[in-house]
């Protein structure tokens, strides 16, 4: 993995790219209908229904500020470098179990705590999606996405960097509904399958 140094400079570059695109429409994945609840997500709902429960009326995309991104960044760099990856049936001893990461976790666990933090830090629920897609490798995986009024950003485990969803090497399946945490709905990934499928150098 790059050092933690780079980090802030490879992210400000990742805004700097979606800003420079002036009037240009905002970098938003597409959704269309709903569509099935990942069962970690739905067990996790039992376990922790307030997690889950519909809050206020989504607003729009919220605006991306210096201090929003900046703190975008920092609680990136926190969890993916204060959390040790395992998976759920090293930590469990079960294939899928959504939980917060405590020292260990898996992708899920990554996006559960940095959606709590930024939640914590002021941004709606509503714009903080959990979002499954599929790595180059066939992998299925887990990101965050943050919905703003520059365009979607992804928060990643794997990924130093935070990136517009259409310039990660990811195929996007399915995120939550910005107005039922417990509803998701289906992206409609039209990019090209070379630009989707870009190597990793993870």
């Amino acid at each position: 993995m790059q050092t933690t140094k780079r980090f802030p400079l490879i992210a400000a570059v990742a805004v700097l790219v979606a800003c420079a695109a002036g009037n240009a429409a905002a970098d938003t994945m597409p959704t269309g209908r709903t569509t099935t609840q990942p069962i970690g997500h739905y067990e996790f709902c039992q376990r922790v229904p307030a997690e889950c429960q519909p809050g206020a009326a989504v607003k729009g995309p919220v605006k991306l500020t210096r201090e929003l991104w900046a703190r975008m960044v920092e609680i990136n760099n926190a969890v993916n470098t204060s959390v040790q990856p395992r998976t759920d049936m090293e930590r469990w001893g079960i294939e899928e179990y959504w939980s917060y990461p405590d020292l260990y976790g898996d992708c899920e666990d990554y996006v559960l705590e940095k959606r709590r933090l930024l939640m914590e830090a002021g941004v709606p629920a509503g714009n903080l999606l959990i979002t499954v897609v599929l790595r180059p490798n066939g992998d299925g995986h887990a990101v965050l996405t943050v919905n703003t009024d520059m365009g979607d950003f992804i928060l990643d485990n794997m990924e130093p960097a935070i990136l517009p969803w259409s310039q990660t090497p990811y195929r996007f399946l399915k995120r939550q509904s910005a107005d039922n945490p417990a509803r998701w709905v289906s992206i409609y990934d039209g990019r090209d399958p070379a630009v989707a499928s870009i190597s990793s150098s993870r």
